[in-house]
């Protein structure tokens, strides 16, 4: 297992990059904020975290961001250690390996039943996201690029009525979402990623199943192939657990 740098975010890190709303309840902005963060390896794995301070940070008392942290630790985000420390987990493949069989299980069966009949705005809606998507890697713009592939995949869950579904993958994916955010400047990732999905839409589009299925079997076997490479380029930030096979094929 690797051993992470245990180095206290600082205060710049911290800093909200959105002021809160507040109309709305703390716990529930503070956990997409802080998530957004972990997601976006601003804050790294195994960083520590200071309640007090985040609280400081956010304008907010320390029972908000307890809640937070609490609900960020139910998905394995931060490990909180009750008198001693919370700190950033660090990425654990298992548990993206998981994630990604969760994830590839649904929309297999999303895209074929998408091909075989869809809303007539679905296509044009598809093809907006993936321009958009191609202008953001021509930019190189990382962050907005990750979260317009997420949207594209949230669209489909959403075009087929299963948007409970996407909400439970998301709760599920947040050491897969790092492992694909760290995979993103690799030569070529960002192009293979706007073509495969302009390939599953065409598949959409043609309707047929098959071939969209195919296509999306396809896009989702890029980053855990290149898991002893991203592992060696940032050794301290994953976890491995013997029951892991490096090198072994998954997910996008």
């Amino acid at each position: 297992m690797a051993i992470a740098t245990h180095r206290r975010l600082s205060a710049l890190n911290m800093k909200p990059t959105t002021p809160l709303d507040r109309s709305r309840q703390a716990a529930p902005q503070l956990y997409q904020l802080m998530r957004q963060k972990i997601i976006a390896l601003e804050w790294t794995p195994g960083a520590l975290l200071s309640r007090a301070e985040l609280a400081d940070c956010y304008g907010v008392s320390q029972t908000p961001v307890r809640e937070a942290l609490l609900k960020l630790a139910a998905e394995m985000l931060v490990d909180i250690y009750p008198q001693a420390s919370t700190r950033v987990s660090l990425i654990d493949i298992t548990l993206a390996r998981q994630a990604h069989f969760l994830r590839q299980s649904l929309e297999l069966e999303l895209v074929r039943e998408l091909a075989q009949s869809h809303e007539p705005g679905l296509i044009g809606s598809l093809q907006a996201l993936v321009q958009q998507q191609d202008a953001l890697r021509a930019a190189r713009d990382l962050s907005a690029f990750s979260q317009a592939d997420t949207q594209f995949h949230r669209m489909l869950y959403q075009a087929a009525g299963k948007d409970a579904l996407w909400h439970l993958v998301h709760s599920n994916s947040g050491h897969l979402d790092r492992l694909r955010r760290l995979h993103l400047p690799v030569s070529g990732k960002l192009e293979r990623i706007v073509g495969d999905h302009r390939l599953i839409v065409q598949a959409i589009s043609g309707r047929a199943p098959e071939q969209a299925q195919q296509r999306l079997r396809e896009h989702l076997s890029g980053t855990l192939e290149s898991v002893e490479q991203i592992l060696h380029a940032h050794p301290h930030w994953i976890r491995m657990d013997n029951e892991v096979s490096i090198g072994t094929p998954a997910g996008h």
